[in-house]
């Protein structure tokens, strides 16, 4: 008589023992995936920075070659110039330049200020998007 009382318990622990080490087997694949998917955009984040400082480092060229005390500032700063896609690991991001001109007058000599903003985002994804990455730049240099 005892042991059909007995017979179902350990069924109902090998149950419980399988449902909890499977609980925490799906804890720790999602655990994994999120730190693999975390370093993923943090990587993509360090690579969109670097394209933005391209297109500070294009400006910066650029004004570099403009003559000093010019009456007129330099002719490629406009409120928005599209470089395009980088090559190598900065191809995913498009980069935009934006730049305002400001003169001053110091004795003789003509300086222009210029207020420079590089945008560099992921191409083929829109903000909101879960692997979305943007980075800016903004700069001020004088010539």
């Amino acid at each position: 008589m005892m042991r059909s009382l007995q017979c179902g318990f350990s069924l109902i622990s090998a149950i419980f023992l399988l449902v909890v080490i499977a609980a925490l087997g799906m804890f720790a694949v999602t655990l994994s995936t999120t730190q693999h998917q975390s370093q993923a955009l943090d990587v993509m984040g360090s690579r969109a920075y670097q394209a933005a400082r391209a297109g500070v480092e294009w400006a910066a060229y650029n004004v570099s070659l403009s003559p000093a005390s010019s009456p007129v500032p330099w002719a490629g700063c406009t409120p928005s110039t599209n470089l395009g896609a980088l090559g190598s690991t900065l191809s995913l991001f498009s980069v935009t330049v934006s730049c305002i001109p400001t003169s001053g007058v110091e004795g003789a000599s003509t300086v222009w200020i210029y207020d420079i903003s590089a945008t560099a985002a992921m191409t083929g994804a829109a903000p909101g998007d879960v692997n979305y990455v943007e980075r800016a730049i903004n700069v001020k240099m004088g010539k």
